[in-house]
């Protein structure tokens, strides 16, 4: 029973560590907020389309996804580098590990000294990894592939602005 006892409490730290990690305060951002994103995700061939608002409030960040017909699906506050639940939904592990992933993304280059040493890599001006296994593919500033093994993200700017 002990041996049980100590392999739980083993899987359990492990899943903590395995977590994406978040710098204690919110780094500088290559676009001003608030910022409308379309995400596109895709797993074993499966497509779904999301749109996720980012706001500040404050000294916190508050990321909002909802699917197409503004369904909200996952919200939650960035303060002092925790992630906290913001309303009624439930607990979305999923979207909190891409919420801190989209973070990293969306950060300006000279802000990525915030993020623990070791946590992330340049790989080139157009690649950046994050651990535990993120890699981000960069197209423009707001246009970029994120993904980890087994599953994609595309990600592009939303303007709601039209122009005269």
């Amino acid at each position: 029973m002990p041996r049980i006892l100590l392999l739980v409490a083993s899987l359990l730290l492990g899943a903590c560590a395995a977590r994406t990690p978040v710098p204690p305060a919110a780094p500088a951002l290559v676009a001003a907020l608030p910022l409308t994103l379309q995400i596109q995700r895709e797993q074993a061939d499966v497509r779904q389309d999301w749109l996720l608002v980012i706001q500040q409030e404050g000294s916190a960040l508050r990321w909002s996804l909802m699917d197409p017909l503004g369904i909200p699906q996952a919200r939650q506050l960035l303060d002092a580098g925790q992630w906290r639940n913001d309303g009624l939904l439930p607990p979305n592990a999923e979207a909190r590990e891409l919420f801190a992933a989209l973070l990293f993304a969306l950060s300006r280059s000279e802000a990525l000294q915030a993020y623990p040493a070791g946590s992330w890599q340049q790989v080139s001006d157009d690649q950046r990894r994050l651990v535990p296994d993120w890699t981000i593919d960069y197209h423009g500033p707001l246009d970029f592939a994120l993904g980890k093994t087994g599953l994609n993200y595309r990600i592009r700017a939303l303007n709601l602005e039209e122009s005269d």
